[in-house]
């Protein structure tokens, strides 16, 4: 899963509350789920994605006419482009002068994926697509300012701010550096570097998880024992700041629902057999209701 720009933001919360008194911290827990919320229902957030369309190699045709291999929603014109998938480039030729990238007019281009953070977008109105690759897959995710779900987003729901669920936790390194595979929703794999685990004492018994590295910091994707029942079933993630000194600051007062959640047309990483925690975690977010 790629990181939002969010994340920066949200760490620098979680650095500035790490000495903070119990109120204070109470308070900058509920503005970081504030800045949370807000990054959602953000324009081209993901409560914005409408659609995910697999290419095939060749021409795939783009817009809202019924029919194309990448339907696109209305007010989109009926025939935006098309992109042709030719041994791993994605190249989009536009039919209609109101497709924009970067804020200007498109001529022909090559579609960089989402496999790094300068993807190429286009846009035309309120509706934005990119090619994203998963694997050796191509496809075009499709997000509309307009959707549904944005326009009824009624909010998150979290467990009660416990300041207990602060932990600093061990970092075990590895002998050297592996790869974290994780299985996703779509029959993928996701891989990611890790440098090692953690562990923490919860409940009188040990535990560990072990972290993908995403950027500059440390990013979780677990599953506990209120999956399924208070939180979201297959996962939910947590980002904490790199190990220092040997030690990890985790907080799951900042757990938070995967991308998958909010729509159909996410790809999420799945927990690894290693993450499932044999313990409730009464913290963090809980399961979108809407």
């Amino acid at each position: 899963m790629r990181a939002s720009g969010a994340i920066i933001g949200f760490l620098a919360v979680a650095a500035a509350v790490g000495q903070a008194p119990p109120m204070d911290y109470r308070k900058a827990v509920s503005a970081w789920r504030d800045d949370r919320e807000a990054h959602l229902k953000a324009e081209y957030g993901w409560l914005t994605v409408v659609g995910l369309h697999w290419l095939k190699e060749g021409d795939n045709r783009a817009g809202s006419e019924p029919g194309l291999e990448v339907p696109l929603p209305a007010p989109a014109p009926k025939r935006v482009g098309v992109i042709t998938l030719k041994k791993g480039v994605a190249r989009f030729t536009p039919s209609s002068a109101a497709v924009l990238t970067r804020g200007k007019p498109t001529g022909p281009m090559n579609l960089k994926p989402d496999t790094g953070p300068d993807y190429d977008r286009l846009d035309v109105g309120p509706v934005q697509f990119f090619v994203i690759q998963r694997e050796n897959r191509f496809g075009v995710r499709v997000r509309d300012n307009q959707s549904e779900a944005r326009r009824q987003f009624r909010g998150l729901k979290w467990y009660p701010v416990d300041p207990s669920w602060r932990i600093r936790a061990k970092f075990v390194p590895w002998d050297k550096p592996r790869a974290l595979t994780f299985d996703t929703e779509i029959g993928t794999k996701e891989s990611y570097p890790s440098l090692g685990q953690v562990v923490f004492t919860r409940g009188g018994k040990e535990h560990r998880l072990e972290p993908a590295i995403e950027g500059d910091h440390l990013w979780f994707v677990m599953r506990d024992q209120t999956s399924g029942k208070s939180t979201y079933a297959a996962s939910r993630f947590l980002y904490a700041p790199m190990p220092k000194d040997g030690y990890v600051d985790l907080d799951f007062n900042k757990a938070e629902n995967p991308p998958c959640v909010f729509t159909a047309f996410a790809t999420c990483p799945l927990p690894p057999p290693q993450n499932r925690l044999a313990l409730p975690v009464t913290a963090g977010e809980l399961m979108y209701a809407h």
